[in-house]
This record gives structure tokens, C-alpha cells and sequence, in this order.
């Protein structure tokens, strides 16, 4: 194998990312973004690890019946492409099932026998997303391509709400001519429905407002069996969105835990009953294992950031109180490893629902329930 060396194959799968593997003549895998099983296609070496090599698609030989033309302008898997959407070139039903699929074999290597729920699709392919981050450059506003530092200047993006396109709009008014002076080469904005900020955060919330409301309809009915006399302790908590499922439901003691204040300040001005609340770092060394302690909740929800439970072993399940836990995972690969733990602690992963929070994307979101045996 040589950089720049082009060969030709069948994609086999796809990678966590979503890029498609081939195998080189040696036998060492390539990834190629824009790939898709089935496909032959031609491919050039880019990058070449240890283990592993990248690739770039040079032509398709022999397309995927469901392949698509991409109806955005901006799509392409290049430094001058939106990486944003790596698989809009495929048809809705084949990225779902793309996705079952890789759920499914995750599930499989925590127990062969669990049985994994169809994935829950989104209601709409395009226009759901309500939230976003941008860059920009001087008066030039878009995305970051992907692997790259290269800014690609977008005039819309297809996957944004009405009201998410008008903040964007709102944004590029505010752009001048003259170059960003700081270390960054670009000015970070973060967009919603409602407001926009410049190299500050918006606190988090869904992307995904339909999909959104489909988890907490499942977090509603989840709740149904447990305890609700009984502490519950609720962990990334964020502004309240799934605090208010939990109150709704009659719970009685409630603790809500999140880092970020300000989202913690939204959540208290909403004076839920029987909420109260904490400001902490979960991935502090100590501070989940102290709240165990001092809580002893039979309930858990949590909602945690792509890096899972970082701290996972400090809750002590064995010598816990806990019966139920509702784990709300964005990331498949920090889920099995947090799933894992709990199995070794005495907990059964009764259910684990897909859900597509982002269409056109690999993305997948997991809801699942644990129980103690």
C-alpha cells in the first residue's frame, strides 16, 4: 500500500463515523467516506495508520439501487464540502436500516439474547433540526468541512427549522468585512429558534424537536414502574427537559444534577414540585459517588455527553439502592462500555430503543432501561 495508490472493491460496512470499509489487496482496511455497502467502487489512499488506512472516493462502479443526488449544494465528503450530512446520498429506509444494524451488533456483544426495538425514524428527513453551531470568516459564515480546518460559506442549510434559518440569517447581518484578530481563525456562533450567541455556548437542548418529544414520551412511560416515593436522582439534567417528564410523573423526591449553571438557573425558575437541584461536576473524581451515598436513589435517569458516564464505577451499584436506571445515550461506543459495567453490577439491560435524532447522519440516539437482578 502507497499513498496516492487508487484500487478498486466492494464496500463491506461502514465505520462508527459512517465512512464505507473496503479491503486493500494487502488486507489492510480502508475507510472511505461517501461509500456505501454493496458498492465496488474506486478509491485512492489518503492517509495510511497503523492499523488501518483512509481513502477518498475517485468514481462508483457500481452504485446502491437506494443511492441518491445529494439535494444539497453543500454535500460532498471533500475540504471544500459541508461535512455536516455524510450520508445524504442515500435513501432514508437503507440509512435506517444502516443504523439498526449497528445497534443490533453492539447489543449483541452485551447479550446475544436481547432483543433491540425497530428504530424510531424521524418524522421529517429535512428542516428538524433547531439548534446548530457555525463558523465564520470576515462576512463568510458556514460549517467546518469535515477532517479539515477549511470553512466552507454556506447560504442555507437544508437541515435547519424556518426559525433556526432566520437566526442564521440574523447572524450573517452581524458579520463585517475585517478579519477576526484572535488566536482562532474564525468566530464560533451557536444558533436556536430563538437567539444566537458569538464564542458562547447556548445550554444544551435536543436538535430534534419531534424526536424530542417521542424520548419523553418514553421516559413517561418508563417512569410508570418505578417507585415513585422513593428518591430519584436525575444526573446531566441540563434545563429540565426531561425534570419536568420526572415531576409530571408524581415523583416525590427528585434531584437534579448539572455543571452548567445557567441551565440549572432555567430549570429552578420553573419551580417544578419536589425538584431540587445541584451545580457539579459529574466527571469530578468523588463527586457521583458522594451523591450516591448522600441521596441513596432507587431511581436513576441520566442524559450524559458523548463520553458517557465517565465516572460510571463511583456508582457503586452493587452496594447501591438502585433498582431502575433510564440511560438516554448519544454515543453507541460510550454506551456499551457503560452498559458493560452496570452487567457486571448486577443489572439486567432490559430494553434498548434507536432512535434517529439526526437524519442524514450516522448519528444515533439509545434509550434503555436497566434493572437489578
Amino acid at each position: 500500500m502507497r499513498l496516492s495508490e487508487r484500487f478498486t472493491g466492494t464496500v463491506r460496512g461502514l465505520t462508527s463515523e459512517g465512512s464505507g470499509v473496503l479491503d486493500h489487496p494487502s488486507g489492510r482496511a480502508v475507510f472511505v467516506p461517501g461509500a456505501w455497502p454493496g458498492e465496488q467502487v474506486e478509491a485512492k489512499i489518503t492517509q495510511i495508520k497503523s492499523q488501518f488506512a483512509l481513502g477518498e472516493l475517485v468514481s462508483i462502479i457500481t452504485p446502491h439501487p437506494k443511492r441518491l443526488a445529494a439535494p444539497c449544494p453543500y454535500h460532498g465528503h471533500s475540504a471544500q464540502h459541508c461535512g455536516g450530512c455524510a450520508w445524504q446520498f442515500m435513501a432514508y429506509e437503507e440509512q435506517l436500516a444502516a443504523k439498526q444494524q449497528r445497534v443490533v451488533q453492539a447489543a449483541a456483544r452485551l447479550n446475544p439474547a436481547l432483543q433491540v426495538l425497530p428504530i424510531q425514524a424521524a418524522p421529517s428527513e429535512l428542516a428538524y433540526r433547531n439548534r446548530a453551531q457555525l463558523k465564520s470568516q470576515g462576512q463568510q459564515l458556514g460549517f467546518v468541512a469535515g477532517a479539515s480546518h477549511s470553512l466552507v460559506a454556506v447560504e442555507q442549510c437544508l437541515l435547519l427549522t424556518q426559525q433556526c434559518s432566520v437566526q442564521m440569517h440574523a447572524v450573517r447581518e452581524q458579520l463585517t468585512p475585517a478579519p477576526v484578530k484572535a488566536k482562532s481563525p474564525w468566530l464560533t456562533w451557536d444558533i436556536n429558534e430563538h437567539e444566537y450567541r458569538a464564542n458562547s455556548r447556548l445550554p444544551f437542548a435536543q436538535g430534534n424537536s419531534a424526536q424530542n418529544t417521542y424520548m419523553r414520551q418514553w421516559l413517561s412511560e418508563q417512569l410508570q414502574n418505578c417507585q415513585r416515593d422513593q428518591p430519584l436522582l436525575e444526573l446531566f439534567a441540563g434545563s429540565g427537559n426531561f425534570t419536568r417528564v420526572i415531576a409530571e410523573a408524581g415523583f416525590t423526591a427528585i434531584h437534579a444534577v448539572e455543571v452548567v449553571a445557567e441551565a440549572v438557573a432555567a430549570l429552578n425558575s420553573q419551580a417544578l414540585a419536589g425538584v431540587t437541584t445541584e451545580v457539579a461536576d459529574l466527571f469530578k473524581e468523588g463527586v457521583l459517588s458522594a451523591l450516591i451515598k448522600r441521596l441513596k436513589p432507587v431511581t436513576l435517569v441520566l442524559d450524559p455527553p458523548r463520553d458517557g458516564l465517565k465516572t460510571i464505577a463511583q456508582l457503586q451499584a452493587k452496594k447501591s439502592h438502585l433498582k431502575t436506571l433510564l440511560y438516554i445515550s448519544c454515543d453507541l461506543a460510550t454506551f456499551v462500555r457503560d452498559a458493560q459495567v452496570l452487567l457486571k453490577d448486577g443489572f439486567n439491560l432490559s430494553q434498548i430503543q434507536p432512535v434517529d435524532m439526526f437524519p442524514q447522519t450516522p448519528h444515533v440516539e439509545l434509550l434503555a432501561r436497566f434493572t437489578r437482578r
